[in-house]
């Protein structure tokens, strides 16, 4: 990687990171992206509010390759050891996007000043940590005929600066569920006239181990206890009203939607035991992150092509990425930079995006579009 370029988006990597912001709140890193884009750079940029793309045209009739990189940040009280500290209170750059987006730029230094022989567009996601982030822009995929989309994350417990992939599944979908559920208050030392939610609620917990039982499913399904918040601190009122937050995630996406189904059963079937009103709500949707074939196959030819360490993942990861929404519309793969055995784990206070992993990133994705 030209040493120019690196210690641009090295500079840039460090004052993204000063200047963290959450999901769908991306106002200055969006700016500062462009402004960098737009300075060294002569790529086409289509700002879509939230979030934007730039753009490398080789001519008609080429095909379109994608590459995506999240920029939000996450909700983290960050010490004050680091030269480039988050100067935001109470959000830092834990996830290593500032790294995803510091390269995707040092990407397009080299596209713009070399070349290529693909039409090469250059995705720049908000809110990839909710989940929403793609879901709003899976239109890209569409608008722009893109043929191939490929992302990069950075991942402790992985030999440093190596390339790890899976075939099919990468990371598990999941999704926020809300149960809620109503009955009628009454005086605590007079429980029998009233309808209290808890213990419905109760009954739904206990039925988890069953309903995620192993031997019932082809892959990992698991539901997580988030919080359940049944009525009031008052010793004089029976509860009436009750909430069950939980975490719903699978390997396979199917599995997911029966497990919600699932639930949803046996929520409706206690609440009408107990004469209650139920409801549920959503929030915090992951769709599988699926990678294709052929697309996993490239990032190894590259890996060995350019002698970049590749290994194979045993199995998938549990936590979810949004990524899945394009790998439905198109070709697709998305694959992990080690950070090292033993470097602190991603969303911990110590975490920070090792800038060498720019230029492994640039080699593999060059790479990825010279094929």
């Amino acid at each position: 990687m030209n040493e120019k370029n690196f210690e641009l988006a090295k500079k840039l990597r460090h004052e993204l990171h000063q200047h963290p912001e959450l999901s769908n709140q991306e106002v200055w890193t969006k700016k500062h992206l462009i402004k960098f884009l737009k300075k060294h750079t002569k790529l086409e940029i289509v700002d879509n509010g939230l979030w934007f793309y730039a753009i490398y045209r080789a001519g008609v009739g080429k095909s379109n390759i994608a590459f995506r990189a999240d920029i939000d940040a996450i909700p983290f009280q960050e010490n004050d050891t680091l030269p480039y500290a988050s100067k935001i209170l109470g959000v830092a750059h834990k996830c290593g996007h500032d790294g995803h987006a510091a390269g995707l730029c040092a990407l397009a230094l080299a596209v713009d000043q070399n070349g290529a022989d693909k039409n090469v567009f250059f995705l720049f996601q908000h809110a990839e940590e909710t989940g929403d982030g793609a879901a709003q822009c899976k239109s890209f995929i569409i608008l722009n005929n893109i043929e191939e989309i490929f992302a990069i994350h950075s991942m402790s417990d992985l030999e440093y600066n190596s390339i790890n992939v899976i075939y099919g599944t990468t990371q598990c979908a999941s999704k926020g569920m809300i149960i809620q559920m109503e009955g009628s208050p009454t005086h605590a030392s007079q429980p029998e006239h009233g309808k209290n939610p808890a213990y419905a609620i109760a009954k739904v917990v206990n039925s988890i181990p069953e309903v995620i039982s192993a031997d019932k499913n082809k892959g990992i399904v698991l539901c997580t206890v988030v919080q359940i918040d049944v009525g009031e601190r008052a010793f004089g009122m029976a509860a009436s009203k009750g909430d069950l937050l939980l975490t719903i995630r699978a390997l396979y996406e199917d599995e997911m939607d029966a497990l919600q189904k699932k639930l949803e059963g046996i929520a409706k079937a206690e609440a009408e035991k107990y004469g209650l009103k139920v409801n549920f709500s959503y929030q915090d949707y992951f769709p599988e992150t699926k990678n294709h074939s052929e697309s996993n196959d490239k990032i190894r030819k590259v890996c060995h092509d350019k002698g970049i360490q590749i290994i194979e993942l045993k199995e998938a990861y549990r936590p979810s990425e949004d990524f899945g929404h394009y790998t439905k519309l198109t070709k697709g793969a998305m694959c992990y930079i080690g950070n090292g055995k033993g470097y602190p784990h991603i969303h911990t206070l110590d975490f920070d995006y090792r800038d060498e992993l720019i230029k492994t990133t640039v080699e593999l994705f060059k790479g990825l579009i010279e094929l």
